[in-house]
């Protein structure tokens, strides 16, 4: 046939519509062969579609649309011959004299910029020097001055006004304005999920504090010889997930989930590991996480993430798990209720590693403490064991050598050395 319909594959189990998110090709481009040509949000991940044929394009969805998994979004007519030199380049744009309309732009400018003053945006001498002394640049200030030049009392208003003076060019305008964006699919999706849960779990959250030294002093001694070895950098969320994978031994609740009137226990750690991206929150799940050496499960780690940044992440990368890690403390936060990730029953939250006053041995040392919070279903998991859990991951953190066979093994052996 020579027009091929281009239809929306499944992302993946139970989910039925998805979102246009962004076109690659306009309508008349030359396309060829797995060429991608749109890409598609569903409510856990973003799709790219590939071209089936090579050919013409035209578009049937636009972008935003709504389109149900199997519809048609675009046609190709492969009877289309491909076009001389680089690919991509529409036949029918070809054919239009757009080229000469481009260097008549270019010539208007100058016209333009005739029009106006030589006065336009720049500040008087007392002007100049205020905004010296004060780091002020002229594109933070709104000019009242004859020609549109920038007076001492622009200045002073500006400075009145309480913009940043660390970000140049974006600060406030004064203005009214409003703007709307609509929500994407994956946003919406993670609000509904986000409520639900709130609705429909007994959510308590117990918190505690953890010791980051003996971490911190263990990267600092073998970080080098550990990027060396495994071409990976030695970071504390693998620590936190291999002490986590053990603590979840020790109490299976927390590693378990509700369904109907059961629940459901797993006899393996599948790690969801929070992370922000372009699209907003992803969770990639890191599998059979309580098998995996620190060095795997840093590089897994990496590999999820870098495919969850790039928008390449795969549906079934990020169902299925068991347990959730979410690190709010690269952005700063000093302590958060994290929200479980149905239909998980527990999800744990690291923060920010500040310098504190503690006491050790009588004595009142500086110690990086970094507070652990731990949201649970009350359901499922009781007090006595959502903190004992917290407890035992914040014992093998502080005490690093422990996290493999009850302590049998040395520094050397855990970081795979």
């Amino acid at each position: 046939m020579p027009i091929v319909e281009i239809t929306v594959p499944s992302p993946g189990e139970s989910i039925t519509e998805v979102e246009i998110a962004s076109w690659l090709k306009e309508d008349g481009d030359y396309v060829f062969l797995d060429e991608e040509i749109c890409e598609v949000d569903s409510d856990k991940a973003t799709l790219a579609i590939p071209a089936e044929q090579a050919g013409i394009i035209k578009r049937v969805a636009a972008e935003g649309d709504v389109v149900a998994v199997g519809a048609v979004i675009c046609t190709i007519d492969t009877d289309a011959k491909a076009p001389e030199g680089k690919p991509a380049v529409a036949a029918k744009k070809q054919e239009e004299p757009a080229p000469t309309a481009a260097p008549e732009v270019k010539n208007a400018e100058p016209a333009a910029k005739d029009n106006s003053s030589y006065a336009a945006g720049t500040p008087s001498p007392a002007a100049k020097k205020l905004m010296a002394e004060s780091g002020v640049s002229a594109n933070q200030i709104k000019a009242t001055g004859k020609d549109g030049r920038i007076t001492k009392q622009d200045v002073l208003a500006a400075l009145s006004s309480g913009f940043s003076l660390g970000d140049a060019g974006q600060s406030w305008t004064g203005g009214r304005e409003q703007s709307r964006e609509k929500m994407s699919l994956l946003r919406r999706k993670v609000a509904e999920r986000l409520v639900s849960v709130k609705n429909d779990t007994a959510m308590l959250t117990t918190f505690n504090e953890v010791n980051m030294k003996p971490i911190m002093d263990l990267r600092a001694r073998y970080k080098g010889k550990f990027a060396d070895s495994h071409g990976v950098n030695l970071g504390f969320m693998g620590f936190f997930t291999k002490a986590v994978t053990e603590a979840l031994f020790h109490y299976p609740a927390v590693n378990a989930m509700i369904d109907g009137q059961e629940m459901i226990f797993h006899d393996y750690c599948d790690i969801g590991i929070a992370v922000s991206s372009p699209k907003g929150l992803m969770v990639p799940v890191v599998r059979n996480a309580e098998q995996m050496s620190l060095a795997e499960i840093e590089a897994e780690i990496k590999r999820l993430a870098i495919k969850a940044r790039d928008g390449k992440i795969s549906v079934d990368e990020m169902t299925g798990g068991t347990f959730t890690i979410t690190n709010g403390g690269v952005f700063g936060s000093m302590m958060s209720t994290p929200i479980i990730n149905p239909p998980q029953s527990a999800i744990l939250g690291m923060h920010n590693i500040v310098d504190r006053a503690v006491v050790e041995n009588g004595e009142i040392v500086a110690r990086p403490m970094m507070y652990l919070a731990l949201s649970y279903d009350h359901r499922i998991i009781d007090g006595k064991e959502s903190v004992s859990f917290l407890v035992k991951v914040k014992n093998m953190l502080e005490n690093p050598e422990t996290m493999l066979f009850g302590g049998k093994s040395s520094e050397e052996v855990l970081l795979g050395l």
